[in-house]
């Protein structure tokens, strides 16, 4: 028995260790081996496998001479085989192990990518002839058409908006080695420009029934913004949406697409968002420093919507509107700012009066603002001063009518305007100068023993006038060029002589004591006066020339 047995190996034996064992049919086993049962004798030295599939169309015909292309790793030379008439392809001869890309295509049908490994071992032990299988793999038909209508916001056909329109997946493996396919590729995008009637018509893409059988098949749509008159800036938001293959078999109809307004302003009113004249903002800011420009700088408006090129209108005139000063204007960045620019140089430490009437070139919204500003230099405080003192004449006989009389008003213009920073705070106080004249009916020549009088506790409260209106001077009266607003700041005040006699202009000085504050409400609030510098108001000013306002020429 044993004999038998050691004469049954020695042949095995000496056909393992006899001469190299060669593999010139490049089966990756030794040639001659016939029943090999040795694991080294069967390891493949270069294992090779297949590549393989099957192509068919979506309702899941062969689909016969795709032309199917294998690029193995990084191989710069694909090679390629057609499906046959069962759409069956086949790549033999692959290195396993090999990352290969296989492309699909064929005229009149959606192109397909997918990637791939084939298989080199099975668990630990290398194995030779694995396959990497593909399919089925279903490729879309390219013979459907969708159309779209796109409209702007004013209801006008957006003609020559461009439009994007993909289709995806176009194709998909159904059936596939899920270890191994690792990619899979297909979509159709195609591209397109609205006519003059703004219809958008896509052609050569996979139809609704295609997209309906594949699983998650849907279309996506972008539209651009639109550029409607040429000025390189958008007029409209694009647009972004997806129909499944299932929705777009259940409505066949041609879809209208109504464009936004580039900030979707819709329904709101045009407004402006920003400027250095912050009483024209859509919140009216009442800071002088935020209503504060140079002298000879232009004033800038930033629109919420664009405004139509020619409807901007602007009207200036100084605080007393006494005038129409004249402006020039013009619109940018596709009417979204306007500047406004004073034909003539303002004067530095002054306020002035605007108006400004624009319409939104989207739906039409008019804005029609009135506002004020001051010219200044924010970090650059100008002092105070008195820069007249006239009374109004109410008498137009002899020789009341060159006098100041009881009762009549008194303007205090100052250099700038200025503000009392409570309005129920106290009153600054003005005084007659007493060594000129004494204003009492039962003491004359008792100096300061009335009211108002230099010398007296009790002065003349100093109102503030600011203008809403220029001043009477004919009859009819004179009109701002359009209605004033209120900005808490003037230049001009008045008190109202209160005295038993007459005084003459000529020989009247007249104080006002900022240190002075009468009137002082319950509770101590002390108040003070401010520049439209921001800076308080504490000394004294006098002035010695009366001027006189004459009354209204009949």
């Amino acid at each position: 028995m044993k004999k038998h047995l050691v004469f049954a190996v020695v042949p095995f034996l000496a056909l393992g260790c006899g001469e190299d064992l060669k593999d010139e049919n490049g089966d990756g086993i030794a040639d001659g081996v016939r029943e090999p049962d040795s694991v080294t004798v069967v390891t493949p030295a270069t294992p090779k496998g297949t590549v393989s599939g099957q192509v068919l169309s979506t309702d899941l015909k062969p689909l016969s001479e795709v032309v199917v292309e294998m690029t193995i790793g990084s191989s710069a030379e694909p090679v390629s085989v057609p499906t046959d008439a069962k759409g069956n392809f086949e790549f033999p001869g692959v290195p396993a192990g090999s990352e290969v890309l296989l492309t699909f295509s064929k005229a009149g049908y959606a192109t397909l990518r997918a990637t791939s490994t084939v298989p080199s071992s099975a668990g630990n032990v290398p194995i030779n002839n694995a396959n990497a299988s593909f399919g089925p793999i279903t490729l879309a038909k390219l013979d459907g058409t969708m159309s779209f209508i796109v409209v702007t916001p004013q209801g006008r056909p957006a003609a020559n908006a461009r439009a994007t329109l993909e289709a995806a997946p176009a194709g998909s493996i159904i059936l596939f080695n899920g270890e191994n396919a690792t990619r899979v590729v297909s979509n159709v995008v195609v591209e397109a420009i609205a006519d003059e009637q703004g219809v958008l018509t896509f052609s050569g893409i996979p139809s609704a029934a295609e997209m309906a059988r594949l699983q998650n098949g849907a279309y996506r749509l972008w539209v651009s913004p639109v550029d409607t008159n040429n000025d390189a800036l958008p007029d409209t938001t694009g647009y972004a949406a997806t129909y499944s293959g299932q929705t777009a078999v259940q409505n066949t109809s041609t879809r209208l697409i109504n464009l936004q307004f580039a900030r979707d302003n819709q329904g709101a009113a045009l407004n402006v968002e920003s400027s250095n004249v912050g009483s024209l903002r859509g919140a009216t800011d009442r800071d002088p420093l935020r209503n504060m420009i140079g002298a000879g700088d232009p004033i800038y408006l930033f629109f919420s919507q664009p405004v139509q090129q020619g409807s901007l209108l602007a009207r200036l005139t100084d605080e007393a509107g006494r005038e129409s000063l004249a402006v020039t204007t013009s619109i940018g960045a596709g009417g979204y700012s306007a500047t406004i620019r004073p034909s003539n140089g303002l004067q530095p430490g002054r306020e002035y009066n605007i108006d400004v009437r624009a319409v939104s070139a989207e739906g039409g919204s008019l804005y029609t603002k009135t506002g004020y500003f001051f010219t200044g230099e924010p970090a650059n405080a100008q002092a105070i001063t008195i820069s007249e003192v006239r009374y109004q004449e109410t008498s137009t006989s002899s020789p009341t009518s060159s006098q100041i009389n009881p009762g009549e008003r008194i303007y205090v213009n100052f250099s700038s305007p200025i503000a009392r920073t409570y309005d129920f705070g106290p009153y600054v106080q003005v005084f007659i100068d007493a060594n000129i004249a004494d204003a009492s009916a039962t003491s004359v020549n008792v100096i300061g023993d009335v009211a108002g009088e230099l010398n007296n506790p009790v002065g003349l409260d100093l109102f503030m006038d600011e203008p809403s209106a220029p001043l009477q001077t004919r009859t009819p009266a004179e009109v701002a060029p359009f209605p004033m607003i209120y900005s808490g700041y003037s230049t001009r005040y008045s008190f109202f002589y209160n005295g038993a006699f007459p005084l003459s202009p000529t020989s009247l000085r007249v104080h006002v004591a900022f240190d002075k504050l009468a009137n002082r409400p319950a509770g101590g609030t002390t108040g003070t006066y401010e520049s439209i510098w921001g800076q308080p108001i504490t000394a004294n000013l006098s002035v010695s020339t009366v001027a006189t306002q004459p009354p209204p020429a009949q």
